[in-house]
This record gives structure tokens, sequence and C-alpha cells, in this order.
């Protein structure tokens, strides 16, 4: 189990996590979201002991990273795939870093192997392609056979086969009962492979619930409706939070509340119904109608006609 408590990191007058508390759960794969700046990185490095808060504490499996006398064998973490000295060969890199946890050999190629790493673990780094590498930082961060993962990025650089794997993989490590953390910018990723999320915007939690649940009340679905009332039910639905717009046919999409409530807003006023259709928001609508305030960088369509 992942723990962290009322995490806060400032840099200055720049304060980048603000009292930041959540529990990532074994047993499933967690999703770590968050716009770009908004202190995911920070974050996973306060988690792994590699910058020390300014207030609050995080720990694995009960205490702190720094205190686990053989980090790896706790738990795993894929923060920066090329950190590797390029001169090495996959193989040396693993068996060093399995030498000073006092990680049996036989390990490094159980991951070589599980990572599809084998063929070309005699090659050295410095040659790999970026997928090749990625494949080599998870095989670090399996090393040791944590009870927990900490990966970032983790399917950078890799081909459709490789995404295939790798979410295979984290599924598998999950079933297994391992605590799994994934950050990630892929909504779509993210969607076919979490089970749980936690979204954060500028420091700060927004969201700690199931996919489910977060697609369900981020309030980014629509229900389309048809109606020859379109008018009168449309005066009746709008309230603060809802918004209903007709199209050219006179159809109504409403957004903001549910099928239920507008079948029963309906039949209340004996206006009736040819139509009535919700449409679930994707993930990433999700995410997008939650952060939209939260982005760091906000980009201005030009005007028609402008160039480019």
């Amino acid at each position: 189990m992942i723990t962290a408590q009322e995490l806060t990191k400032r840099y200055g007058d720049r304060t980048a996590v603000t009292d930041l508390s959540f529990t990532v759960r074994p047993g499933t794969v967690t999703g770590f979201l968050g716009p770009n700046g908004s202190g995911k990185s920070t974050t996973l490095r306060m988690i792994l002991g590699l910058d020390a808060p300014t207030r609050g504490h995080a720990t694995v499996s009960g205490r702190s990273y720094a205190a686990h006398p053989a980090p790896l064998t706790e738990v795993g973490a894929l923060l920066e795939a090329r950190s590797v000295h390029p001169g090495r060969t996959a193989r040396h890199h693993l068996r060093a870093l399995a030498h000073t946890h006092g990680i049996p050999g036989s390990r490094v190629e159980h991951v070589l192997a599980r990572t599809g790493l084998t063929e070309v673990a005699h090659r050295r780094v410095k040659g790999f392609s970026l997928g090749m590498g990625q494949r080599l930082g998870i095989a670090a961060a399996l090393l040791g056979d944590p009870a927990a993962l900490v990966l970032d990025e983790p399917v950078n650089g890799l081909d459709p086969e490789g995404v295939l794997w790798i979410r295979t993989l984290l599924k598998s490590l999950a079933a297994e009962g391992r605590t799994v953390l994934v950050s990630s910018h892929l909504m779509s990723e993210t969607a076919l492979t979490a089970d749980h999320l936690i979204v954060i915007g500028r420091g700060r939690l927004l969201a700690d619930t199931t996919v489910a649940d977060f697609v369900r009340r981020s309030g980014a679905g629509t229900v389309k409706v048809v109606t020859p009332d379109a008018a009168a039910l449309a005066g009746l639905l709008t309230a603060p939070g809802v918004t209903v717009t007709a199209d050219a046919s006179g159809s109504l999409t409403v957004r903001g509340t549910d099928a239920g409530h507008i079948g029963r807003t309906a039949a209340a006023h004996g206006i009736p119904l040819y139509e009535l259709t919700p449409s679930t928001a994707s993930l990433e609508e999700a995410f997008m109608h939650l952060t939209h305030d939260t982005v760091e960088y906000t980009a201005t369509a030009p005007a028609e006609g402008a160039a480019a």
C-alpha cells in the first residue's frame, strides 16, 4: 500500500503540491492523472524519497521509502528510463542493481525474459530504442519482486504490441495482489488499464475514485432528446449547471443532468418523448471537463482566416 498524508512541496515562493492525501491500495491498477505542471512528478519523487516534502509524509508498506533496507524489494519504480549508463549492457545494468540489493542473479534472467529483452541483453544500452529503454526500466522495477510499483509513463515509446504487453503486465501484477500506481497522459490507455483514479490539478487533489464513477460524475456526458415540444422541455430543464442546445432538426442535447431526471420532468408536464438517449463521456472528455481550469498553458485558436 502507498499512502500520502498532506504532502506539500514548495520551491521558494512556488508551491508545487499542496496538502495532497490519498491511498493506493493493493490488488488494483491506480491511474495517476493531471495536466502538465500539476505536480504529478513531484509527488512521485516524494513517494520515492527523491524529494523531501516541505510538510506531510508518504509511506510504502507502512514506512518511508528511505527506511526500507532494500528498497527494490519493496517498491519498483520507473521515473526516467534513460537514466542508465550507456556503456553497460542490459544484463550488466540489472546485475549491478541486483548486487547492491542482495537479489539473486536468477531474477535478472527472469525479468529479462518477462520484458522481452533476453535476445538483446548483451547489447549496450546506448544502442537501445526508446521502447527498448522503457522495457529495461520496467525490468529494473520488477527486479526485486516488489509488493508495490510506481511507474511514470510506462508505455512511452512502445509500439502497439508493447502497449498491449504493458497493459496485460500491469493487470497481472495487480491480480497478484501488488500495489500499482501508474502516471500517464494517455487517457484511452488509462481507461483500458486502470481500476481506480487519482487526479490532481495545480498540486491539489481533484478526484480519488473508480474510473466508472469518475466518468459518471464528471458531467461531461450528454443526453439526446427528441420531442415535439422541444422548446417547452428546454425551458423546464434549464437550471444552474445544466445546458440545453437544439440542433437544426429540433432535437435537444442536454448536458449536466441525467436521462432519469429528463424523463420525469417530461412526464410531469405531459410532454411526449420520442427518443431519450444518454451518451457516456470518455475518460478523456471527463478528464478535460474536470481539469480545464487547472491547465498550465492555454492555447488560443487563431481567428478565422489568420495565418497560423
